[in-house]
């Protein structure tokens, strides 16, 4: 059985060609080949329970040759629990069957069929069509014969199973597994400062080097030891965070100067065994170092579980103590069989026994995601797969504000009963009265709403989920946003996704609230009191720090449990806010983008960074700027005496507005291809040469030194050349942004001879140096060309004469250019063109590695990588969070903030840190607060009686504000305050602030400075005075 997506070409993949519209953000994560290794692979996942069409779906997104889905059993209302492309019709009916239509709607690319067998062991043969092999839900007997099948046959095998809140995985690549690239990361490279006689190799400026022991470079423009340039690469040993050695030098010269090192990766070779083998002596990567005793428990524990189902032909009841029973001694008969013995905590197993009938949809999520990203591991090699087990279970998750027993974990004929099997009736109960609100409903977002639908969030009479979102689907989402499909693009992605998951649980029909608008300051009108009052929890599914932080802010003024996560490529982690017990996310931040000395941009750029940046603002510089200084002149009265005198920059700017008006304002396109070649020949040959001028090649510094040495490359100008695509492309972007600008149509349609044709009719003025023209050498160094505040107006004939110029105002009614608003993912607009050619154009100048159009485009338009895998599994731990939440677990060591790194894989849980406390001493004795949590609720006092109120807690105010307005200061004059003290504190913000407070505003907050009993100053929370509205 086959099943297309759409009627979209395929052969698009099949060509070795990438469709970079869709995979964009991925490409960012696996690079171009691995993605074509995985466009030549043919995957089977067997098992369509939650777990299996996880995998199935992560895959599907991420891009195969073929995939094939097996599992002939039919759909049971339990698996509605988990498996997301079930519906409540499909009961009885064959799930691969079923399902295949639904995940071939996930990519075009990827078709999709059905393997047509009742058994996969009944003819192994069958399995060679495949490259990888995924089981979930297969009997040991099973997986035993098809590992033994695939490790000979060299088809690459992934085992992946759940038990309620226990999973495990298993990888099997066969003998000689080559790795090309273990972790992923891109290679490190730096500018040389020294090499020794020794083999020591000096960083330049004391730069930190980013190498490891082992890790292989190779140098390039070494002067003097230059045996070593495009050498073999040599490995490295590291001395300290700014040398490293490189081994014996002798017989290579004697170092002079210069040099730039690049890392090699170099492949690494596994060798995997079968399972056979490794049910015997299992090799475990660690999942959680809380838990160290529990990875081979359960290697046992799961082996009796299958021995319970080999014996019962099925898995142990719900919390039936007499099958737990039957569990522990079947595990403990296998505890001693192995080379080492295991010691069994009986407890654990039973509990594994009570909960193997379980189906959590957060652990499918978690395992499906891992799983996935094995298989692209086998069949890219990309990234270090895991060797050869990891085990992983949320047993923090169980709830202990409610009962469970065998009776009431029993199946219910429920959507929820692989849920209840875990969790009993009367926590399902909770989890269906919960008001959660959702920021976001991107690549998390959608995930997140998945895992809610399944696990029934929302669902009851008390129930509720908001989800905001300001954003519209572009085709780049479709790739991991998994909810969306090609027609909802252009349509709003909070919308969307609503119905997408109404559609996986009809329970939820009329329990969403989508809400279009952006959550900041500015809808605090719309995200008002009464809304953050209602919530029981926020989940942050946002892709920029700012507006977590600000989402933060609200949950720690309104006391709101927060759960946010965050993904970069194979990188992911959760974290948990929870009032009165934890930090918030804004506790800690991320250390500040990398920016470039402007010097290095204008005139020293060493690597395609500087290029690329230096671009974007010539972008700006030629397409932004301009056109809105133009309408501002246009539209605002009064400008060139009011704006320009605030500026201290009034001639270049006058300049800027008469090139743009007058002496370059162009009348047809042919105009603007003239204006482009201008621009090529300004900065690549004319600025080139001027800087050449102030700075020859043979220059030296004060001391003596090469002044083009170090960081500093010597550039060389550009000679235009119609023939070279990199020229031309500059022309035609530009020209055609130029003409953006005014409006001017029929750039896209303009044949390459036309543009050609144009320039040859031109004539390029010669350029000569100006000696007056001074470039700073150094960031150190004064800006030579710096006002030093002194302004333009000082220049009153030349500033007249520029003024007189321009064409008055009035004259140029109904008049408007268009500034161009950047946007990474149109490739039609010319803007990543631009960017790239420009870039590249001055890395010729400065003879520096160029940079395709796709790592243009990801450095420009600070695109975040990103990859469904990772996406998935971090969301599964999420909602294994708001399970605790619910819960209503005080204990913070039962919390787990998460650390994921797929490439590597690294996994690691951290109890959340926990929010400061402080201390005053107050007239009763020492008092401890809660800087983060804590504060004081005060009604409308006076002010006199507010002091009072404090200096009753033995507290004395010395300052009182409220936002920039300075309500009260010990230190002032009787009669300033005499006023003051008899007014309500509404009225006294209203009267210093001469400001209404907004009707919708239920609160206004206040921020003193005190001392207490001790005559010192204390840090105390702030404080909120309720309005009664």
């Amino acid at each position: 059985m086959d099943v297309d997506g759409s009627a979209v070409d395929i052969g698009q993949l099949k060509n070795g060609d990438i469709d970079e519209s869709l995979y964009s953000r991925q490409l960012y994560v696996l690079g171009h080949e691995a993605m074509k290794r995985m466009g030549s692979s043919h995957v089977l996942v067997a098992g369509m329970r939650g777990l299996g069409v996880e995998i199935a779906k992560n895959i599907a997104l991420a891009g195969v040759k073929s995939l094939t889905l097996f599992d002939p059993e039919p759909a049971a209302i339990s698996d509605l629990s988990s498996q997301f492309f079930l519906h409540p019709d499909d009961i009885g009916k064959p799930r691969a069957a079923v399902t295949a239509p639904r995940v071939a709607e996930l990519n075009a690319y990827t078709p999709v069929s059905v393997h047509s067998s009742e058994s996969l062991t009944a003819n192994l043969e069958e399995l060679r069509q495949y490259q990888v092999i995924v089981l979930t839900g297969t009997s040991l007997k099973d997986q035993l014969a098809i590992s033994d099948f695939t490790h000979a046959n060299g088809i690459y095998l992934v085992i992946a199973d759940i038990y309620g809140l226990f999973g495990s995985i298993f990888t099997d690549f066969g003998k000689q597994f080559t790795i090309a690239d273990p972790t992923g990361e891109n290679p490190v490279s730096g500018i040389v400062a020294d090499i020794d006689s020794e083999g020591l190799v000096s960083a330049l400026d004391e730069t930190r080097h980013g190498l490891e022991d082992g890790d292989y470079i190779t140098f390039s423009e070494v002067q003097g030891m230059t045996a070593l340039n495009d050498a073999e690469p040599r490995k490295v040993t590291v001395k300290g965070p700014y040398t490293f050695s490189i081994g014996d030098v002798s017989g290579l010269g004697e170092y002079e100067r210069g040099g730039l090192y690049t890392q090699v990766k170099m492949p690494k070779v596994v060798d995997f065994q079968p399972l056979s083998q490794q049910l015997q002596k299992p090799e475990i990567l660690m999942s959680d170092f809380a838990k160290f005793d529990r990875p081979l428990q359960l290697h046992v524990g799961f082996q009796a579980l299958h021995g319970f189902k080999d014996r019962h032909e099925h898995f142990p009841r719900p919390h039936n103590d007499e099958d737990a029973s039957q569990v522990f001694e079947l595990a403990q008969g296998l505890a001693g069989q192995g080379e080492d013995k295991v010691e069994l905590d009986e407890k654990l197993i039973r509990e594994l026994s009570y909960q193997a009938q379980g189906d959590l949809t957060p652990m499918a999520a978690f395992f499906g995601g891992l799983a996935a990203q094995e298989v692209l591991k086998s069949v890219s090699g990309k990234f270090h797969p895991i060797v050869q087990w990891l085990y992983f279970d949320s047993l923090e998750s169980l709830p202990s504000s409610v009962k469970r027993s065998e009776e009431l974990c029993k199946p219910q004929g429920s959507r929820y009963d692989g849920q209840i099997a875990v969790f009993g009736t009367e926590f399902q109960e909770k989890i269906a009265n919960v008001n959660q609100f959702l920021v976001g409903a991107g690549a998390i977002g959608c995930e997140m709403l998945k895992n809610w639908a399944l696990i029934g969030l929302g669902t009851g009479p008390k129930g509720r989920i908001s989800v905001a979102d300001m954003d519209q689907i572009e085709k780049s989402n479709l790739n991991r946003q998994f909810l969306f499909r090609p027609k909802d693009v252009g349509k709003l992605k909070a919308d969307c996704a609503a119905v997408a998951v109404q559609a996986m649980n009809p329970e939820l029909e009329g329990k969403i609230t989508t809400l279009r608008d952006r959550v900041g300051p500015e809808t605090e009108h719309i995200f008002n009191e009464d809304f953050w009052e209602g919530l029981d929890g926020v989940t942050n599914a946002l892709d920029n720090v700012d507006a977590r932080q600000y989402v933060d802010r609200r949950c720690v003024f309104f006391r709101k449990p927060l759960l946010d996560s965050g993904t970069l490529g194979t990188k992911g982690n959760s974290q948990v806010v929870l009032p009165h017990l934890t930090e918030s996310y804004s506790s800690s931040q991320d250390p500040p983008e990398q920016s470039f000395p402007q010097c290095t941009l204008r005139s020293f750029p060493n690597k395609i960074e500087h290029t690329i940046a230096w671009a974007k603002e010539k972008f700006h510089q030629y397409f932004v700027g301009p056109p809105e200084t133009v309408n501002l002149y246009i539209s605002q009265s009064n400008y060139i005496e009011q704006t320009l005198k605030q500026s201290g920059n009034e001639i270049p700017t006058l300049e800027s507005i008469r090139d743009f008006l007058v002496t370059e304002k162009p009348s047809n396109f042919d105009d603007c291809i003239v204006w482009a070649r201008h621009q090529f020949e300004k900065e690549y040959n004319n600025a080139i040469q001027q800087l050449l001028y102030n700075f020859p090649k043979n220059s030296t510094t004060a001391s003596g030194a090469p002044f083009w040495s170090g960081p500093k490359r010597a550039p060389d100008p550009l000679k235009f050349d119609a023939s070279n695509p990199t020229h031309l492309g500059f022309v035609k972007s530009t020209a055609n942004l130029h003409a953006f600008n005014y409006s001017i149509a029929g750039g896209n349609k303009v044949p390459d001879a036309h543009y050609v044709g144009v320039m040859e009719n031109m004539i390029i003025p010669e350029f000569s140096p100006n000696p007056t023209v001074k470039i700073q050498a150094d960031d150190n160094e004064p800006d030579p060309n710096a006002q030093n505040g002194k302004s333009s107006f000082d220049d009153n004939d030349e500033l007249e004469k520029l003024v007189s110029s321009l064409p008055p105002p009035k004259s140029l009614a109904g008049f408007k250019l268009v500034p161009v608003e950047f946007e990474k993912d149109d490739d039609t607009n010319h803007h990543i063109d631009f960017i790239t050619a420009a870039s590249n154009l001055r890395a010729q100048n400065y003879a520096i590695a160029e940079a395709d159009r796709h790592k243009t485009k990801f450095i420009a338009g600070k695109i975040i990588p990103a990859i469904a895998t990772t996406t998935a599994l971090v969301t599964g731990l999420v909602v294994l969070e708001l399970y605790k939440i619910i819960d209503g677990k005080d204990d913070i060591e039962q919390y787990k903030n998460g650390f994921v790194n797929l490439a590597l894989p690294f996994f690691g849980f951290s109890e959340p840190i926990a929010s400061p406390k402080g201390k005053y001493l107050g007239k009763e004795g020492e008092v401890t607060i809660d800087k983060l949590w804590d504060r004081f609720e005060v009604e409308d006092l006076t002010l006199r009686e507010f002091i009072d109120d404090f200096s009753s807690k033995g507290l004395d105010v010395m300052m009182l504000s409220s936002g920039v307005s300075l309500l009260y200061a010990s230190f002032y004059a009787p009669n300033k305050l005499k006023d003051r003290m008899g007014l309500k504190l509404s009225q006294l913000v209203e009267t210093i602030s001469k400001k209404p407070i907004p009707d919708h505003q239920k609160n206004v907050i206040f921020e003193m400075t005190v001392e207490d009993q001790t005559e010192e100053d204390v840090e105390v929370p702030y404080v909120m005075l309720k309005l009664r509205k």
